[in-house]
């Protein structure tokens, strides 16, 4: 019941909704998401069951890749469909070439401020939950990444894009700043998340091949596919143990930095880290 699923998440649900039902098909086993999906975008969602909840801050922090529709001519107050209009203007008048040259500023590392209603906390409380009680809310702005921006289908009404974008992006906000810098309003009317790095070519489980499949488990992707990016070390059984008591391995001939670590046997036991010809244990999986 340790692994992942890379789940596609329906219209309509929240992520931690989604990731209920996902539990209840493993026995309320412990999980986590890795990056929040508004009730109103579907797409990858990666859940990750047991022990892997132990490295999924590896996946958090990595690239995605959205499809996205603008709607232009109004914002709202929640930047997309579910909030009530707060600003109208007048329909963009660009052209493909001006479009692009818009779009071009928006490549790199760039500021953005996130949605008032986020998830984002202010004194522990989310802000939508603030902004909900009527309270003015206003989120710092903070330095995202935006990889590639491809445009799929372009009018006066709505932009159709692709989008490629580190960690913490919000699509919303993007589609709120593409609108003001075209001359007109926009809100996002449509999202859907194609991947989460390292699950590219990976697909993804809707929540009824769950629920129709006999043993679940065996729809799992095994947890070291999360943290690819990590070179394999295998160890042997004094070296393994020693890690497994918390004490150190000395005489590494290792680079420094993470490493997946496995038994001679090929199973997993999670990640170790080197430095300075040390090896000491940084997550292990119990179940290792």
């Amino acid at each position: 019941m340790h692994g992942i699923v890379l789940l596609d998440k329906p219209l309509g649900l929240s992520s931690n909704a989604a990731l209920q039902r996902v539990r209840r098909r493993f026995d309320r086993i412990k999980a986590g998401h890795a990056g929040t999906l508004d009730p109103l975008a579907t797409g990858m969602l990666p859940i990750f069951l047991g022990e892997a909840t132990k490295f999924i801050q590896h996946v958090i922090a990595a690239h995605k890749a959205y499809r996205a529709t603008i709607a232009f001519g109004s914002e709202t107050a929640t930047a997309d469909l579910e909030g009530a209009v707060v600003a109208t203007a007048a329909l963009p008048l660009a052209s493909r070439a001006d479009l692009d040259t818009v779009l071009a500023g928006f490549l790199g590392r760039i500021r953005q401020t996130p949605p008032a209603y986020s998830a984002i906390k202010r004194d522990g409380v989310p802000l939508y939950k603030l902004a909900r009680q009527g309270q003015v809310v206003e989120a710092p702005s903070r330095e995202v990444v935006i990889e590639r921006i491809e445009v799929l289908a372009y009018s006066p009404e709505a932009l159709e894009m692709e989008v490629v974008c580190g960690s913490g992006t919000y699509i919303r906000s993007l589609a709120v700043d593409i609108g003001r810098a075209l001359g007109s309003a926009a809100h996002l009317s449509a999202l859907r998340r194609l991947w989460v790095s390292p699950f590219e070519q990976e697909p993804m489980l809707e929540l009824e091949d769950l629920n129709d499949c006999v043993d679940p488990a065996a729809l799992l992707l095994p947890i070291d596919r999360a943290i690819g990016q990590f070179s394999a070390l295998v160890l042997d059984a004094p070296a393994l143990a020693e890690i497994q008591f918390g004490r150190v391995v000395a005489g590494r001939a290792e680079a420094d930095g993470r490493y997946r670590l496995y038994r001679a046997d090929g199973a997993f036991t999670g990640l170790g880290l080197v430095a300075d010809g040390c090896l000491r244990a940084d997550r292990l999986m119990a179940t290792g």
